[in-house]
């Protein structure tokens, strides 16, 4: 019995995030006997993951169109482009665009708010962090708890936005802050396009982070959630967009997708 503990001890340990976190999961349900598991099939999760990240390819096209449509009328038609708030923004992803490929790319800022995504998402799970690092060539966190949240958690969570947020808030109780809205939506804009940057720029370098779960399935995720943080901050920020007229315009391409797929379904059928 001793032996076998430490045999699952072993396998316990798990790498998530290139150079970026180190998770030391205590899941039962994350490693199987070898004695229990013989003789029976078992389908990889990343299989499963999959076939989920497939099913929701239809739901990530419709909000795709849901926001743009959303974003046009209230660009075009109620003069969203003409606020305050839209030009400080887009000025804020302009100057990261040029800080971001013009001069050397503040990677331990970039890390340290990486691993201080997956601590924060693994206290918000419960769990506990027992070690944190960061460096100029990556950084690690140890914990007792992992999920896809807490792996994919700094791909779209941008937490440096949040903290700006924070800050205005917290300054309001003090201060009259209504009259710098202005230098809110710059910083948001600023580390908004931070946020999405890095994320675009380390994607590609084979992060574990989003091997563990399915490479397909975890883009997927970090998609649709990037979406709708984006659509929020256009409800909460166009004069005239609501969550409700979001909802109705939803429930339409819903509608419209649900009939096209079955005139498909028929077609076939008649066939």
């Amino acid at each position: 019995m001793p032996a076998r503990r430490s045999r699952k001890a072993d396998r316990k340990k798990l790498k998530v995030s290139r150079g970026a976190s180190l998770f030391d999961d205590d899941y039962e349900a994350d490693y199987v006997d070898e004695d229990e598991d013989r003789g029976s099939f078992r389908v990889p999760v990343r299989w499963v993951n999959a076939i989920i990240g497939l099913f929701l390819l239809p739901l990530a096209g419709i909000l795709t169109q849901t926001f743009f449509t959303l974003f046009s009328q209230q660009t075009l038609h109620h003069g969203f482009w003409a606020t305050e708030e839209f030009w400080f923004f887009s000025l804020g992803a302009v100057l990261w665009l040029i800080a971001f490929f013009g001069l050397p790319r503040p990677l331990v800022i970039y890390v340290f708010g990486h691993e201080l995504t997956h601590a924060i998402w693994v206290w918000l799970m419960g769990g506990r962090v027992s070690a944190f690092k960061v460096g100029a060539e990556g950084g690690y966190i140890l914990t007792n708890k992992q999920n896809v949240w807490i792996a994919l958690a700094p791909y779209f969570y941008p937490i440096y936005s949040v903290a700006v947020v924070i800050l205005y808030f917290a300054a309001s109780f003090f201060w009259d802050v209504a009259p710098h809205t202005r230098w809110l939506f710059l910083a948001l804009g600023v580390t908004w396009c931070f946020h999405i940057t890095f994320t675009l720029w380390m994607i590609p370098k084979g992060q574990s982070d989003l091997t563990y779960h399915g490479t397909f399935y975890s883009l997927v995720i970090i998609y649709l959630m990037n979406l709708l943080l984006l659509t929020a901050l256009v409800i909460l920020t166009a004069p005239q967009a609501h969550v409700m007229d979001f909802l109705r315009e939803f429930v339409h391409n819903s509608a419209a997708f649900t009939s096209w797929v079955a005139a498909l379904i028929r077609q076939w059928c008649a066939q």
